[in-house]
This record gives C-alpha cells, structure tokens and sequence, in this order.
C-alpha cells in the first residue's frame, strides 16, 4: 500500500506540477514548453540559448522521476511475484499434504507432486532473488 501511494503521488507531481528549474538564482517552472517565472509567462523574453537550457533541464528533472516511478514499478512487481509464488506453493504443500493424509496417492502421483512443490519452491528462490 506504501509503494501505491508512493508512486500515485509521483505520478501526480510528474503529470500536474510544473518542473522547477534554477537558473542563475531565479526558479522557473516550465509547463509544456512554456517558461514561468513569478507566475509570469517569460517564455518570449528569454533569449535563445537560456530558453533551451531551461527546457533541457526541465527535460532531464523528468526523466529522472520517470526513472525513479520504473524502480517503484519494478520493485512492486518483484514483490508481487515473490507473494503470488509463495502463496503457490504454501497450496501445493497443503494440497498434497492432504492427499497423502487421506492416502490418495499412487507412487507415481506423489512423484509428480513432489517434482511440482519442488519446481515451486525454485520459482520461489527466484522470485526472492530478484527482490
């Protein structure tokens, strides 16, 4: 739930705010190609070369939330996987554990069930890996 509200809140900041960009002491806020300062539009004031560094700067204040919001993503997703494995398995083991108990299994379906929790119990080390 952090994580969701994490991301939510940075995904509002990237989509809603203007990007802050200091320049020769002055803090500009660009939205969509246009240039603030004080809550002025300067876009048309600014010379060439001190409009493009703003945008570029702007430009690279966004690509790195963009990349932080990925990390999040990735993180969750890894945490997701690791619970959504183990959950898997916890059933698995259960479920044979019940069979076996009740003595429903052939040799050859307790193999098979074996090899499943087995192959689950890797996705499982995998999936805690990657966290």
């Amino acid at each position: 739930m952090k994580y969701y509200i994490i991301l939510l809140f940075f995904m509002i900041s990237f989509s809603s705010f203007a990007q802050k960009v200091e320049k020769d002491g002055k803090t500009y806020e660009v939205k969509k190609e246009k240039i603030f300062l004080n809550g002025e539009d300067v876009t048309e004031t600014l010379n060439l070369e001190e409009k493009q560094a703003i945008l570029k700067e702007a430009e690279t204040i966004s690509e790195k939330i963009k990349t932080k919001e990925k990390a999040l993503k990735k993180e969750k997703k890894a945490k997701d996987n690791y619970k959504r494995a183990q959950d898997k398995l916890a059933k698995a083991q259960k479920k044979y554990e019940k069979l076996k108990k009740k003595g429903k299994l052939s040799p050859v379906d307790e193999e098979k069930w074996l090899e499943k929790i087995e192959n689950l119990t890797e996705k499982v080390e995998k999936a805690k890996k990657k966290l």
